[in-house]
C-alpha cells in the first residue's frame, strides 16, 4: 500500500465511507491500491468488497482488519475494535451474535441470506472478482475457495506467502449487497488521531498467540498427512488444492465430535400416528367392556377388566418414552485430531476404570484376568489409564490371580498394540473361528502369535491351579509366601488392603513401554457396620482412585464384561470431550452384548427389545438410565454437581408450554440468570453445592471462592474426613492436586476405605453411588438425571463391552428376581420418581414416566397371573369375561389386536430388531411376571414394612466347559418355578376339560369354546420356554415340581368346586328341590 494512499474506513449502519487524505489535499480522492492493505491481526490483506470498496471493520478508526478477522473477532473474541475499543457493528450479511439485538438500526433480513447476483455471474464469480489478490486457478467457474474452519476463522498467514503472492482466504458465506451506495465523509488527519483510535495495538500478543496455534494446527495436520503439501514448490502455492487440503484438515479438527442419526420419518411418523391410533381404540374399547358387564360371572368380568386397564396402563408408560427414538455415530478420527496429535502430548482426558467382583467361585478368576487383559491393552495413552479391581470379598485366590495377570500382561499388551488384535482378551480371542491370517501383513505374526497361544495356556493352567488350590481352606486360614496370615480370611472382618500391581515407575512390558496402573482394593469390613453390598464397593473405589489417580472420568464394568473394543473409551470420549455435551453428560451407556448365548435365546438373555428400542427411546428424550456396568460417567456427576445448563436446557418441556404458554424473552433471560445462581445450590438438599462452571480453573484459582462458599468443616461433612480427597474434588479436569505429597497417598487412600470413613458423610445419600436398593444402578442414574444432567447412549458397530450371561433357568430367574426387587425397593423410598425430583423442574416428563415404568413394572405380575388362570376357570367352569359381541363390538377387538401387531411390527422396522427376538422377549415377560416379579413384590414388601432383608445373589457367571451349552439343560430347585408351574398345569387341565365338555354337547358347543381355547393356548405358548426349562434334555421333570404344581392345581380345583361362586342360592335351591331328603 502506497504511503500517501490514505486510510479508508466505513460504516454499514450509517451507510458511509470515510477517506483519510494528507494535508493540502483538497478534495477526496478514491482509495488506489487498497487491496494491498495488511490486517493488523492475521498479516494477511484486508481484500475488498464485491463491489471492489476496502472492507471497513470498524467506523471509528478503521482500523485494517479483514472480513475473516473481523468475523473471528464478533463470534469468539470480544466483539471490539482491537484499536478503539468500540463494539463492532454487524455488517450486512454477517452471521448475528449475542448483543446485535441492542442496535438501534433495523435488520437486513431480506437480504441476509439472499445474495444478489448479476446478470451472467455466479455468487463464486462476483467475489473472486471483487478479490484481486486471489489466484488464477481459483478464478474458474469450476473452482471454489476452500473454506476455513466451521464457526472459527483461521489466520490467513501461511509460511513463505506474502502480500506480493498469492493469497487463499475463505470464501465467505455473507456479502454485501454492491448496488448499495456508499457516501463518502471527509475526516481531517490535522486533528488529534487518537480520537480516531489511530494508536498502538494493546492486543497484539493475544492475536499473535492465537496466530501461532493456528499456524501449529496446520502444521501437524500437515505432518499427518504429508499428501496435504504435494502442491508447494520452493514455498510458492501451486494454486489452492494444497491449500485446501490444509484447510479441510483444520476443518475436521473443529468438526462435531459425534452427531444425532434421526430415524427416517417415513418409518417414525407412521409408528406414531399407529400408537396414537391404538390409544384411541383402546378408549373405544374399555368403553365397551366397562358398559357390557357379564351378569352370570361377573366377578371374573370385573378381574378381566381391572387387569386389562394395568395393563393399558403400563403400555402408555412402556411406549410414550419411545415417541422420539435416535440414533448415534462417533468420529474417533476427529477426536484424534483434536486431542491425541502424534509427535504432541496427548490431551485425552485421564479415565479411571473399575472392575468389581465378590465371590471368585461364582466369578471365575479367568474371567476376571480376561477382562483386566482387555482394560490394560485398550487403545488410549498408558498414562491416561488406570484400572481398579475391587474384591469385596478379600478373597486370596483373586489377589493371586491378579498377580498372575500383571505378569501375563506384560507379553500379552505388547502382543496386542503391535498386531492391532480384537478383541483383546485372550480367551475370547483365541476361541474366534476365523482366519487370522487375514489383514495381518507382519511377516513374524503367526509365529507371534503361536508362542503367545503357549502361553496363555500356560497362564490358564496357573490360574486353574490356584482356583483348584482354593476349593479346600486351611483351618488356620490362607498364608501369604512371606509366611504372615492373609488378612481377609475372615471377609466379614478384616482390614482394607490395597496393592498396585503395575504403575508408571515399574509397571514395563517385555519392549520396555510403560503399562497402565493396575490397582487391587478390597475395602475394611468389620462387624456391626452397614457395608451396602455392590453401592458401598464402587463409593470406595471412587475414593480410592481420586486419592491415588483422579481420573476426570470413571468407567465400570462387572468382572465378566471384558472390552470387546480396544476403541470403547474413545468412543465415550467423543461425548465426554465434546465442547456441546461434555459439560452437561453424566454418564455415556453402552449396550450389554453377550457371550455363551444358545442360538434361539431361549430365556432372552440378550434383552435386545430393551437395549436396542427402549434405550434408543430414552436416549432421545434425555437419556438412557443407567443398567449398572459398561458405563463411563462424569466425576463431578457422582460427586453431586450441577450440570452446566444452557438458556435452551431450562427451558420448560412440551406440557408446561402447553399448559402455561410461551413466555417474554426478559422473563426468560431472568429465569436462565435466577437458574444460574440458583446452580450452587443443591436440587434435592439443604447442603450448598458448587457449580462446575466455576471449578474449571482448578483447585488454585478456586481456593478463595471455596473458602467463601463452604468451609472445611462442612466439606468434611460432605465428603468425609480426607484432606486429599477433598482437595481432589475440586480438580475438574483430574489429576492430584499439585500440592499432594506423594508418600502419604497411600496411606490416605486406606484411610478412605475404611468402614466408618461415610458415617455422618452425604456419600450413598447425595454421593457417588446411591443407597436403598440392590439395583443401585437405576437409582443413581435417576438423581443424576434429576439434577438436570444428560445421559447419551452410545452403540459403536463392534460392541464395546461383552459379557457372559446365565443361560439356565433358575439362574436366569433369580437375576429377574433381583432387578425386580431392587424396582420395589425405590417403588417404596422416598426416592420413588412418582413424587420425587420435581423441584427445580429439571426432570423431562417423558423421562420420568420411563423412570416409574422400571419401577412398577413388577406389579404387573398379580394382575399377570390372574389373567392367565383366567382362561383355565372359564374353561373349568363354562363360564366367560365376554358377553355374546355383536359385528360393531367385534370390529373393535380386531382393530385392537390389528394395532398391537402394528405397533409391534413398526417398531421392528425403525430399530432393527429381529421377530425371533421380540417373540422371546415377550415369552420371558410373562414367565418372569408369573414367577420372579411376583416373588419380588412380597419380599419387598417384607423388608420394608417387617424389616426382614434378603440376602443378595451373585449370579453365577461360570463359563461352558463342557460345551453344547450343557448349563441350559441343568435343573436347580428354586421356589420360583412354582406359580408358573402350576399356571401350566391348570391350563392344561382346563383345555382337557373344555374340549371333552364340546364333545359331549355338541355342535352348538364349540362357538363359545373357541375364545376360551384360543386364550387359554396364548398361555400355553408364552410359558413354552418354561416347559421346555422343566423338562430338560432327557425330558424329565423334577418330582419335586411335579408334586407342588398337582398339589396346588387340586386344591385350587377343589375350592373352586365347593365355593362353586357362578351358582345363585335360588338355583341351588331349585337343584336341591327336584330331590328332596325322601328321595
Amino acid at each position: 500500500m502506497a504511503a500517501n494512499a490514505g486510510m479508508v474506513a466505513g460504516s454499514r449502519n450509517r451507510n458511509e465511507f470515510v477517506v483519510l487524505r494528507n494535508d493540502g489535499e483538497g478534495a477526496p480522492k478514491p482509495a488506489k491500491n487498497a487491496d494491498s492493505q495488511v490486517c493488523q491481526i492475521c498479516g494477511d490483506t484486508v481484500g475488498l468488497t464485491p463491489s471492489g470498496d476496502v472492507f471497513v471493520a470498524c467506523n471509528e478508526c478503521a482500523f485494517p482488519v479483514c472480513r475473516p478477522c473481523y468475523e473471528y473477532e464478533r463470534k469468539d473474541g470480544n466483539q471490539s475494535c482491537p484499536q478503539c475499543k468500540t463494539r463492532y457493528k454487524r455488517h450486512k450479511g454477517s452471521p448475528r451474535v449475542d448483543g446485535d439485538e441492542d442496535e438501534e438500526d433495523g435488520d437486513d433480513i431480506d437480504n441476509e441470506f439472499n445474495y444478489r447476483q448479476g446478470a451472467g455471474k455466479t455468487v463464486n464469480q462476483q467475489w473472486q472478482a471483487g478479490d484481486a489478490d486471489l489466484s488464477s486457478s481459483s478464478r474458474h467457474d469450476g473452482h471454489r475457495i476452500p473454506r476455513l474452519t466451521s464457526g472459527q476463522q483461521m489466520s490467513g498467514e501461511i509460511p513463505d506467502a506474502s502480500p506480493d503472492r498469492h493469497s487463499i482466504r475463505s470464501q465467505s458465506s455473507s456479502y454485501v449487497d454492491p448496488s448499495m451506495p456508499v457516501p463518502v465523509r471527509i475526516v481531517d488527519p490535522s486533528k488529534d488521531l487518537n480520537s480516531y483510535g489511530l494508536t498502538t495495538v494493546d492486543w497484539k500478543e493475544r492475536v499473535e498467540s492465537w496466530k501461532n496455534r493456528q499456524d501449529k494446527s496446520i502444521i501437524q495436520m500437515t505432518n499427518k498427512y504429508p499428501g496435504a503439501t504435494e502442491g508447494r514448490v520452493g514455498g510458492d502455492m501451486e494454486g489452492t488444492g494444497s491449500n485446501g487440503e490444509d484447510l479441510q484438515m483444520a476443518d475436521d479438527a473443529r468438526l462435531p465430535l459425534s452427531r444425532i442419526v434421526p430415524i427416517p420419518s417415513n418409518q417414525l411418523n407412521l409408528y406414531r400416528i399407529v400408537i396414537v391410533l391404538r390409544f384411541i381404540i383402546l378408549c373405544f374399547f374399555f368403553q365397551y367392556r366397562i358398559t357390557h358387564p357379564v351378569p352370570d360371572a361377573y366377578g371374573l368380568w370385573l378381574t378381566s377388566v381391572i387387569c386389562e386397564i394395568w395393563f393399558a396402563l403400563s403400555w402408555l408408560l412402556d411406549q410414550f418414552p419411545k415417541w422420539h427414538p435416535i440414533n448415534r455415530e462417533t468420529y474417533i478420527d476427529r477426536l484424534a485430531l483434536r486431542y491425541d496429535r502424534d509427535g504432541e502430548p496427548s490431551q485425552l482426558a485421564p479415565i479411571d476404570v473399575f472392575v468389581s467382583t465378590v465371590d471368585p467361585l461364582k466369578e471365575p478368576p479367568l474371567i476376571t484376568a480376561n477382562t483386566v487383559l482387555s482394560i490394560l491393552s485398550v487403545d488410549y495413552p498408558v498414562d491416561k489409564v488406570s484400572c481398579y479391581v475391587s474384591d469385596d470379598g478379600s478373597a486370596m485366590l483373586t489377589f493371586e490371580s491378579l498377580s498372575e495377570t500383571a505378569e501375563f500382561a506384560r507379553k500379552w499388551v505388547p502382543f496386542c498394540k503391535k498386531h492391532n488384535i480384537e478383541p483383546r482378551a485372550p480367551e475370547f480371542y483365541f476361541a474366534q473361528k476365523i482366519d487370522y491370517l487375514k489383514d495381518k501383513i507382519q511377516p513374524s505374526f503367526v509365529k507371534e502369535r503361536r508362542a503367545m497361544k503357549r502361553e496363555y495356556e500356560e497362564f490358564k493352567v496357573r490360574i486353574n491351579a490356584l482356583v483348584a488350590k482354593a476349593q479346600k481352606v486351611p483351618e488356620e486360614g490362607w498364608t501369604m509366601s512371606d509366611g504372615t496370615p492373609w488378612p481377609g480370611n475372615n471377609p466379614r472382618d478384616h482390614p482394607g488392603m490395597i496393592q498396585v500391581f503395575l504403575g508408571h515407575s515399574g509397571g514395563l512390558d517385555t519392549e520396555g513401554n510403560e503399562l497402565p496402573r493396575l490397582v487391587y482394593v478390597s475395602r475394611e469390613k468389620r462387624p456391626g457396620f452397614q457395608h451396602h453390598k455392590k453401592a458401598g464397593a464402587m463409593n470406595a473405589l471412587i475414593r480410592v482412585s481420586a486419592v491415588l489417580t483422579n481420573g476426570a472420568y470413571l468407567l465400570n464394568v462387572d468382572c465378566d464384561h471384558y472390552f470387546n473394543s480396544s476403541k470403547a473409551l474413545k468412543e465415550a470420549m467423543c461425548f465426554m470431550m465434546d465442547p456441546a455435551y461434555g459439560r452437561k453428560t453424566c454418564y455415556v451407556q453402552f449396550p450389554q452384548r453377550f457371550d455363551g448365548i444358545d442360538l434361539h435365546d431361549r430365556y432372552a438373555n440378550r434383552n435386545i427389545v430393551f437395549f436396542d428400542i427402549n434405550m434408543k427411546g430414552l436416549d432421545g428424550i434425555q437419556g438412557p438410565v443407567y443398567v449398572g456396568t459398561g458405563c463411563c460417567f462424569n466425576r463431578q456427576a457422582l460427586y453431586g454437581y450441577d450440570p452446566v445448563l444452557t438458556e435452551a436446557d431450562l427451558e420448560p418441556n412440551i406440557v408446561v408450554k402447553s399448559c402455561c404458554g410461551g413466555r417474554k424473552k426478559k422473563n426468560r433471560d431472568k429465569a436462565y440468570i435466577d437458574s444460574k445462581n440458583r446452580a450452587m445450590k443443591r436440587t434435592e438438599s439443604s447442603v450448598p453445592i458448587f457449580n462446575m462452571e466455576d471449578m474449571e480453573e482448578g483447585a488454585d484459582g478456586y481456593e478463595d471462592e471455596r473458602t467463601l462458599l463452604m468451609s472445611q468443616r462442612s466439606l468434611e461433612k460432605r465428603f468425609g474426613q480426607s484432606p486429599i480427597f477433598i482437595a481432589s474434588t475440586f480438580m475438574a479436569q483430574g489429576g492430584i492436586p499439585p500440592s499432594t505429597n506423594p508418600a502419604s497417598l497411600l496411606k490416605e487412600a486406606i484411610h478412605v476405605i475404611s468402614c466408618g470413613y461415610e458415617d455422618k458423610t452425604e456419600w450413598g445419600k447425595e454421593i457417588g453411588w446411591i443407597y436403598g436398593s440392590v439395583t443401585e444402578d437405576i437409582l443413581t442414574g435417576f438423581k443424576m438425571h434429576a439434577r438436570g444432567w444428560i445421559s447419551v447412549y452410545c452403540m459403536p458397530t463392534r460392541p464395546a463391552f461383552k459379557g457372559s450371561a446365565p443361560i439356565n433357568l433358575s439362574d436366569r430367574l433369580n437375576q429377574v428376581l433381583r432387578w425386580a426387587l431392587g424396582s420395589v425397593e425405590i417403588l417404596l423410598s422416598r426416592h420413588c420418581p412418582i413424587w420425587y425430583g420435581y423441584k427445580g423442574g429439571r426432570l423431562k416428563l417423558l423421562e420420568r414416566l420411563a423412570y416409574i415404568n422400571t419401577i412398577v413394572y413388577p406389579i404387573t405380575s398379580i394382575p399377570l397371573i390372574a389373567y392367565c388362570v383366567l382362561p383355565a376357570i372359564c374353561l373349568l367352569t363354562g363360564k366367560f369375561i365376554i358377553p355374546e359381541i355383536s359385528n360393531y363390538a367385534g370390529m373393535w377387538f380386531i382393530l385392537l389386536f390389528a394395532s398391537i401387531f402394528a405397533t409391534g411390527l413398526l417398531e421392528l422396522r425403525w430399530s432393527g430388531v429381529g421377530i425371533e427376538d421380540w417373540w422371546r422377549n415377550e415369552q420371558f415377560w410373562v414367565i418372569g411376571g408369573t414367577s420372579a416379579h411376583l416373588f419380588a413384590v412380597f419380599q419387598g414388601l417384607l423388608k420394608v414394612l417387617a424389616g426382614i432383608d434378603t440376602n443378595f445373589t451373585v449370579t453365577s457367571k461360570a463359563s461352558d466347559e463342557d460345551g453344547d451349552f450343557a448349563e441350559l439343560y441343568v435343573f436347580k430347585w428354586t421356589s420360583l418355578l412354582i406359580p408358573p408351574t402350576t399356571v401350566l398345569v391348570i391350563n392344561l387341565v382346563g383345555i382337557v376339560a373344555g374340549v371333552s365338555y364340546a364333545i359331549n354337547s355338541g355342535y352348538q358347543s364349540w362357538g363359545p369354546l373357541f375364545g376360551k381355547l384360543f386364550f387359554s393356548i396364548w398361555v400355553i405358548l408364552h410359558l413354552y420356554p418354561f416347559l421346555k426349562g422343566l423338562l430338560g434334555r432327557q425330558n424329565r421333570t423334577p418330582t419335586i415340581v411335579i408334586v407342588w404344581a398337582i398339589l396346588l392345581a387340586s386344591i385350587f380345583s377343589l375350592l373352586w368346586v365347593r365355593i362353586d361362586p357362578f351358582t345363585s342360592p335360588s338355583q341351588k335351591a331349585a337343584a336341591m328341590g327336584q330331590c328332596g331328603v325322601n328321595c
